[in-house]
């Protein structure tokens, strides 16, 4: 049996609707089914907005030193180290707030994993003591 991720989880729907949701209310209640790992991907983007931002500012801020003293080569001498030191801090972000909601992802498939795993070692302990008794 093959492990399945937190994104090949059913969305707990089926013919019996009414028992199906409360089968679902049930797993996030006992935290047999983790949520978290869905949730990261919505912070990941809200994340990747902030970073957006920032970057924006950055460019906006080498934008407003040129223009402070137009025509003077020393406004645009310090906007363009401006420019290229926040866009160099916002591509650092984005690839530190990846690998940190990767971290995090990862800790959870591991978690959907090891659940797995224990399914399904369950049922073979189940057969065998069906099968020997």
């Amino acid at each position: 049996m093959a492990p399945r991720s937190y994104s090949q989880h059913g969305s707990g729907h089926s013919e019996n609707g009414r028992a199906s949701r409360r089968g679902s209310l049930l797993e996030l209640l006992t935290f047999d089914r983790l949520i978290a790992g869905r949730l990261i991907h919505l912070i990941y983007w809200a994340g990747l907005a902030v970073i957006a931002m920032i970057a924006f500012t950055a460019v906006g801020a080498a934008v407003g030193l040129a223009l402070k003293e137009p025509g003077n080569w020393q406004s645009y001498a310090l906007a363009l180290p401006t420019l290229v030191a926040g866009l160099l801090i916002a591509a650092a972000l984005t690839l530190l707030w990846r690998a940190f909601c990767e971290f995090y992802v990862i800790v959870f498939r591991i978690s959907d994993d090891l659940r797995a795993l224990r399914l399904a070692s369950d049922a073979e302990h189940a057969m065998r003591t069906r099968s020997q008794g």
